[in-house]
C-alpha cells in the first residue's frame, strides 16, 4: 500500500500527486458550461489530463461518454475530483477504494470528517475543500501531453 498523504498538509506532495497523475474523474460533471464542474473539467483537459465525467443523469458531455459512477469508468482514475454534496463523499470513497484510485479531491465547500479518515486509512491521497484548478496555477503545474 502507499503512503497516504492529507495534500492539504503537504504543497510538495500536492504538486507530485498533480505532476504525476494522468487520469481524472470528475464526479457530478456538468453539461452546463457555466457551471463549476465544467469549466474546471475543461480546464484540466487544457492542461493535458484525460478526464472522465462522472454524473448518473448524464450519458454524454459534448461528445463523451459520461459514466454512472466510478466502476464503469474504463481507465484505471488517479484523482477522483468530487463536485457533489459533502454527504456525498462516503459513497465516493467506498467507490474510489474499490477502484484503486490514487486520490480523492473535495473541491471548495465539500469536506466529510469520516469519509476523509476512511481514504486516508485505506492509502488514498487525500485532498478537501480545496480547488484543483486553483491548486494547479499556484503550484505551476504543467503537464506534457
Amino acid at each position: 500500500m502507499q503512503n497516504m498523504l492529507d495534500l492539504n498538509q503537504d504543497d510538495t506532495a500536492m504538486a507530485q500527486v498533480l505532476a504525476e497523475s494522468q487520469t481524472i474523474a470528475v464526479y457530478g460533471h456538468s453539461d452546463k458550461p457555466s457551471r463549476p464542474s465544467y469549466m474546471v473539467a475543461e480546464f484540466l483537459r487544457n492542461r493535458g489530463y484525460r478526464v472522465y465525467p462522472v454524473n448518473p443523469l448524464l450519458t454524454e458531455v459534448n461528445g463523451q461518454p459520461c459514466y454512472p459512477n466510478l466502476q464503469a469508468v474504463p481507465e484505471t482514475i488517479d484523482i477522483v475530483n468530487v463536485f457533489r454534496g459533502s454527504q456525498y463523499l462516503p459513497e465516493i470513497v467506498d467507490e474510489a477504494i474499490a477502484v484503486g484510485a490514487k486520490t480523492v479531491w473535495g473541491q471548495l465547500g465539500i469536506s466529510h470528517p469520516e469519509a476523509s479518515q476512511k481514504a486516508l486509512d485505506a492509502g488514498l491521497n487525500l485532498a478537501m475543500n480545496i480547488c484543483i484548478k486553483i491548486e494547479i496555477e499556484r503550484l505551476h503545474i504543467s503537464k506534457n501531453r
